[in-house]
């Protein structure tokens, strides 16, 4: 889910808040704009809404198969500063840009990631209005007259050159794009997605036993899943996290859904919404039981993640199994804190239906927005 996601990253507005007060500090004040219910318009909407406080373009899949098969993550996230508008200086800390990049290669054990962030406005960081068009410290995201996805990113151990192409239309969560996240009409956010993505991907991986240090680029193919999301509000009050997943089933349709939870694991809203290969709802429910399985605890943070989950729906019960049990995000070095960012099979009467990514935050600390 990228409510009000996703995640953690608002913590970093304190990167705009320790820099050096400007004669505009007391000047008009940031007011976000409501979510509202409306039409969403494309291809405006594939760009970027920096009246909104919150944003993020997340691209998940697998590529390869069997013993071969690897995750990996691409996420940008643009958040908008309490910096006065007022400020006429393009080098203003208004609009900060964050994105984050794993890799999950079950032969490693840990993920490979990377993480980067700036202000919009300095060394080439910008984002577009018009489409989908990111750039920041040399990685890049944009999509084309024709539909294509173009990802480029230079990580210190890996890097990433990928296409993703659409199958369908974007799906509209929600109601038309407009996506509750709690019981007030104020907790929403303007979502959709692009599942059943071909991807098309080039990895060069370092070796640090090797003299050169770089292994030969490697070409995969494989599906993914493209969230866009953006909103003003904040999390519903006693919840401290969510779980969310999206998933590509092998017959073309697709599955997400996400729970808002308190600090007991309480689920506080839920939303599951599943669509055929054209992405039509096949159906809709608000009341999925998450059961977790097993139990890893992360090295790195401390936190006790579910090692996987047991979802019942209507009259379903499908099984999540993680790729690998470390999967866990370290990003206090950009957006702050930790999250879990898994590769899952989604298992049904012991058979693989699909494959896609789950998402668990507010597992080491209660997220911070």
């Amino acid at each position: 889910m990228r409510h009000p996601k996703r995640r953690y990253f608002m913590q970093a507005l304190a990167m705009a808040y320790a820099l050096p007060a400007s004669p505009w500090a007391n000047s008009a004040p940031v007011i976000y704009p409501p979510v509202r219910p409306r039409v969403l318009v494309f291809p405006r909407d594939y760009g970027a809404h920096p009246e909104f406080r919150t944003e993020w373009w997340y691209l998940t899949g697998w590529l390869g198969s069997g013993k071969n098969a690897m995750g990996f993550q691409i996420t940008f996230f643009r958040s908008r500063t309490q910096h006065s508008p007022d400020n006429p200086s393009r080098f203003a800390p208004t609009q900060l840009l964050f994105a984050h990049a794993a890799l999950a290669i079950p032969a490693e054990g840990k993920l490979r990631h990377a993480d980067v962030a700036g202000r919009v406005g300095t060394a080439g960081n910008t984002f577009g209005t018009a489409d989908t068009k990111l750039r920041l410290s040399n990685w890049t995201m944009e999509r084309t007259e024709n539909d294509l996805y173009q990802f480029y990113i230079p990580a210190d151990t890996f890097k990433i050159r990928l296409v993703a192409t659409p199958s369908q239309a974007p799906v509209l969560r929600g109601n038309r794009g407009f996506s509750a996240k709690g019981p007030s009409p104020e907790l929403a956010s303007y979502y959709y997605s692009r599942p059943q993505l071909n991807v098309t991907a080039q990895i060069e991986i370092e070796d640090k036993s090797s003299k050169t240090k770089q292994k030969p680029l490697i070409e995969y193919s494989g599906v993914g899943w493209l969230d866009h999301e953006w909103s003003s509000s904040l999390l519903m009050p006693g919840a401290v996290g969510w779980d969310w997943i999206g998933i590509n089933l092998l017959n073309g349709g697709s599955i997400m859904a996400f729970r808002i939870r308190d600090q007991a694991g309480k689920t506080l809203f839920s939303e599951w919404d599943r669509r055929d290969q054209k992405g039509q709802v096949i159906e809709r429910h608000s009341n999925a039981i998450w059961q977790a399985i097993g139990q890893w605890n992360s090295p790195h943070s401390l936190a006790n993640y579910p090692k996987g989950f047991l979802i019942r729906v209507g009259n379903q019960e499908l099984r999540l199994k993680t790729l690998m049990e470390d999967q866990e995000v370290d990003a206090r070095a950009s957006t702050g804190g930790f999250y879990y960012e898994g590769a899952v099979e989604m298992i049904q009467n012991q058979v693989v239906i699909g494959l896609g990514y789950l998402e668990l935050t507010g597992y080491s600390q209660a997220v911070k927005l």
